[in-house]
């Protein structure tokens, strides 16, 4: 019986709850780093505000947002975003923000997650034609409906393109 007893429970559940709340605080870092970089540290500047609160609504400590706005101030790498489009099961329109260090890495695993899960990275200007941009989110003009199977397949990818590292927001137009 051995491995059974409840600590190891305990201990895996743990394991993958930590795993889940590093990768969101990693790319909440990210984000406040950038944000801090681009007004110099200030903390009253609305884009850095908004940061912050994102980091406090998923319960990141502050010691942690505090390290990420002073390591912004000594960091030589800078942040940028970019806006990914392309299609998925079904014709559905899909614009994925990715905010990176390092373009050529975030694309080729973008690219890498659209045709692993049957969709195809477009142009640019390819989707966003049929999205409007309010406060910082897309929103579809039209939306699309699916079949059941294409929502699966959308599901996965979808949650694939958010649990990459580089991609921040994902937003399509399925109804």
């Amino acid at each position: 019986m051995a491995g059974h007893s409840k600590w190891k429970q305990i201990k895996h559940k743990k394991a993958a709850t930590d795993a889940k709340k590093s990768k969101v605080f990693s790319k909440l870092a990210q984000l406040i780093s950038m944000e801090a970089k681009r007004c110099a540290g200030d903390i009253n500047s609305p884009g850095l505000r908004l940061a912050i609160s994102k980091a406090r609504a998923e319960n990141m400590p502050s010691e942690n947002i505090d390290r990420a706005v002073k390591k912004a101030s000594e960091q030589k790498e800078t942040y940028e975003t970019i806006l990914y489009e392309g299609y998925g099961p079904g014709g559905i329109g899909i614009i994925a923000e990715a905010l990176t260090s390092n373009r050529n890495k975030a694309s080729q695993e973008v690219k890498h997650i659209f045709s692993k899960h049957g969709g195809n990275l477009g142009a640019i200007g390819s989707v966003s034609w049929g999205f409007i941009k309010t406060e910082g989110v897309w929103e579809p003009t039209t939306t699309i409906p699916l079949s059941d199977e294409d929502a699966e397949k959308l599901a996965s990818l979808t949650e694939a393109l958010e649990e990459s590292e580089e991609v921040h927001e994902v937003y399509t137009n399925a109804e």
